[in-house]
C-alpha cells in the first residue's frame, strides 16, 4: 500500500498541515464527539509560510483520502527548550459543543413528541445536524430541560429511556446510531495473526441477578393513583451466581412497556460491558485498504478469552508513535447495544 494512504492531514483555513511526530484520533459509539491530538515540529514540512493555528479554528482531519473528523481546534499549546520547539494541536468534533454547552431552548419543554424531534430541537441552537438511523420512537408525554444541564445531558436522558446510542460521524453530525450500521469488517481479530495485545477487565461488579425499574406516569381521570404511581418493570438474569438486586428510579414519565424494556436493556448492557475487551493491531487499515472504524461488526477468535463470535467495535483509536501506527479497538457483544435485547441464553 502507498505510504501516502496513511498521511494524516489537518486542514485549517484552506491550508493543509502534516509532518506529525505523534497522532491520536478516537471515535466512540458511546461518546458524542471524536477527539484528536497531533504533535508537530514548529517549521511545517513542505511550507515556507509560518501560519499559526489558533484555538477555535474550524478544521478537518483526514487519514489519506478518508475524512475522519470535522470540528474545531480547542488547544494549541507550545513548549520549547534549548534545542527543540514542540507544537501540539488538540481538538474535537462539532458535536463537542453539545457536551460542553448548556441547553438553552425556550420554552424548555416538549409534549407529545418523539425522540428525533426533541433531539433536533436541542441541537439546533448550536448548528449541529442530526442523522437518524433508528426506527421512529413512541411519543413522550413530556420532556423538560433541567436548569443548568448541557445539551447532551438532556439528550442522554432520552437515549437511556429509549435504550438508544448516539455518536458522531466524520462530518461532525450527531448520529442516532443503529448498532452495526458501519458494516462488517473484512478482517477478523485473531490471536496469532493480527492481535498484538489484549486487555479484558472482566469486571462484573455492576452485573445483577435482578433489575427493577420504577417510575411514574401521568394518568387520566379514569386511572387510579396506584396505576399512575406504580409503574415498574423487572428483568431476571439466571446466569448470576447469587442474588443481587438493583433498583433504578427513572425520573422521566414511564409507561409499563418502557419500564420493562429498560429493565431488559440494563440486564443485557451491563453483562455486555463486563465482557468488553480492548485489542491492539498493527496499522490503521484492514487488508482491503479500509480503515478500521467503530460501529463495525468484527469476528473475534481469541481462545485465551474464550471468544469465537461476532463482536461490535464500540471504540477505535488510530495512533502514531515511535512504535509505528497502531489501531486500538474496543469490542463488546452486539447485544450490549440492542434497544430490545433477546432473553439471556
Amino acid at each position: 500500500m502507498n505510504e501516502l494512504d496513511n498521511t494524516v492531514t489537518l486542514s485549517v483555513d484552506g491550508l493543509d498541515y502534516g509532518g506529525w511526530k505523534s497522532v491520536e484520533i478516537s471515535a466512540d459509539l458511546e461518546r458524542q464527539f471524536r477527539t484528536f491530538s497531533l504533535n508537530i515540529t514548529w517549521q511545517w514540512p513542505g511550507q515556507t509560510l509560518t501560519a499559526p493555528i489558533k484555538p477555535g479554528a474550524r478544521c478537518q482531519v483526514h487519514i489519506g483520502c478518508d475524512l475522519v473528523l470535522t470540528g474545531f481546534v480547542f488547544q494549541a499549546p507550545v513548549s520549547y527548550d534549548g534545542t527543540h520547539i514542540s507544537l501540539s494541536i488538540d481538538g474535537g468534533s462539532l458535536t463537542q459543543d453539545l457536551a460542553d454547552c448548556a441547553a438553552i431552548n425556550r420554552p424548555g419543554q416538549w409534549r407529545g413528541q418523539n425522540l428525533l424531534s426533541i433531539v433536533r430541537a436541542l441541537t439546533a441552537p448550536y448548528g449541529v445536524q442530526v442523522i437518524n438511523e433508528i426506527a421512529e420512537t413512541q411519543r413522550l408525554h413530556t420532556h423538560s430541560i433541567v436548569p443548568g444541564e448541557t445539551v447532551f445531558q438532556s439528550i442522554d436522558r432520552l437515549l437511556t429511556l429509549y435504550r438508544v446510542f448516539s455518536t458522531d460521524d466524520a462530518q461532525g453530525r450527531l448520529v442516532l446510531a443503529q448498532p452495526g450500521s458501519a458494516g462488517r469488517a473484512t478482517d477478523a481479530l485473531e490471536l496469532g495473526k493480527n492481535i498484538l495485545s489484549a486487555n479484558a477487565s472482566m469486571d462484573y461488579s455492576s452485573v445483577f441477578s435482578e433489575y427493577r425499574v420504577i417510575g411514574q406516569h401521568k394518568g387520566g381521570d379514569q386511572q387510579t393513583a396506584a396505576a399512575v404511581s406504580e409503574v415498574s418493570g423487572t428483568s431476571l438474569d439466571a446466569r448470576a451466581a447469587r442474588k443481587r438486586v438493583t433498583v433504578i428510579n427513572e425520573p422521566t414519565q414511564l409507561t409499563p412497556e418502557l419500564a420493562q424494556q429498560r429493565a431488559d436493556w440494563e440486564r443485557a448492557t451491563r453483562v455486555g460491558k463486563a465482557r468488553a475487551t480492548t485489542y491492539r493491531v498493527q496499522g490503521w487499515r484492514q487488508s482491503n485498504g479500509d480503515l478500521w472504524r467503530h460501529n463495525m461488526l468484527v469476528r473475534v477468535v481469541d481462545p485465551v478469552l474464550g471468544f469465537d463470535q461476532d463482536m461490535l467495535i464500540s471504540k477505535v483509536t488510530w495512533s502514531l508513535s515511535e512504535q509505528g501506527s497502531i489501531t486500538t479497538l474496543q469490542v463488546a457483544p452486539p447485544s450490549t447495544f440492542d434497544a430490545i435485547p433477546s432473553p439471556p441464553a
